[in-house]
């Protein structure tokens, strides 16, 4: 079991296959998401990851996260949540996660905060089906309705389907396919409707009703971890045979310089 990424909504967007048909993306945009802490099963008795995100003034953090951070050596981050992996799946601390660590035709699921729509009808909010709209009903079509019992219980039960807040609540959407990972730009491809606002911020993790694709990176993709080139062999210089030179006498290489007769006798010129 991996870990997930914390990405933020920045909208949608439709790109086109092979065959010209468009398909309708959610636009996720990952930035500088970093493991903050990590709890293992020795210690805490659950393995899992902190992973933070986005960046924050300092002002704006309480003095506990401050410490948090100073101890993890990394930036403040705007949000944090905790992901649970597998014990082969733990990461460093202060590792910077990649988007490349969702590949394309994987399903994920992703959670996040619902668009609020306000106090709302039973109609809009539940779907009912409202009175009828014709003879016999008067100023009464979209009524909730019997909500209630006779005199045993005598009361509502709790849970019952009436008008009320809608919207604003965790809601996970599942098995969206991702359509593309563009790591250089840091965005994520999803097709299909993210729950959220813009600008809201949303947790991908693999699906758990799908099975994780074979390219998927294990334990995770991270940013900047390019693989180290290969040693070169060391090439073995084959020693070339020297030919052997005959060397002149040096009376005979001297005699052929320009030099005055009798040099080679010690004369010399007055």
């Amino acid at each position: 079991m991996r870990t997930g990424l914390i990405a933020r909504k920045l909208g949608m967007t439709r790109v086109f296959g092979e065959n010209g048909r468009h398909e309708p993306v959610t636009v996720l945009e990952v930035d500088n998401c970093q493991v903050v802490a990590r709890r293992t099963e020795e210690r805490d008795g659950y393995n899992a990851v902190q992973v933070g995100v986005g960046a924050v003034k300092v002002k704006n953090v309480t003095k506990a996260m401050r410490g948090h951070f100073a101890k993890a050596k990394v930036e403040p981050k705007r949000r944090t949540t905790e992901f649970r992996v597998g014990p082969d799946a733990l990461l460093e601390v202060g590792a910077e996660l990649s988007v490349a660590h969702f590949v394309p035709g994987q399903f994920v699921d992703v959670t996040g905060t619902s668009q609020g729509k306000g106090f709302a009808g039973a109609m809009k909010r539940h779907g009912f089906a409202g009175l009828r709209a014709s003879h016999g009903v008067s100023v009464s079509h979209r009524a909730l309705g019997s909500t209630g019992q006779c005199q045993d219980p005598g009361r509502v039960f709790k849970g019952k389907k009436m008008a009320g807040q809608m919207g604003a609540k965790r809601v996970t959407t599942q098995n969206l396919l991702v359509m593309a990972a563009d790591a250089d730009r840091g965005v994520i491809l999803i097709k299909g409707a993210v729950p959220g606002s813009k600008g809201g911020f949303v947790l991908v993790r693999d699906a758990v009703k799908k099975l994780l694709p074979d390219g998927a990176p294990f334990p995770a993709a991270l940013s900047g971890a390019a693989e180290a080139p290969a040693e070169a062999a060391p090439v073995e210089k084959t020693p070339t045979e020297e030919t052997p030179v005959e060397e002149a006498p040096v009376e005979e290489t001297l005699a052929k310089t320009s030099q005055p007769e009798g040099f080679l006798q010690g004369e010399t010129e007055n």
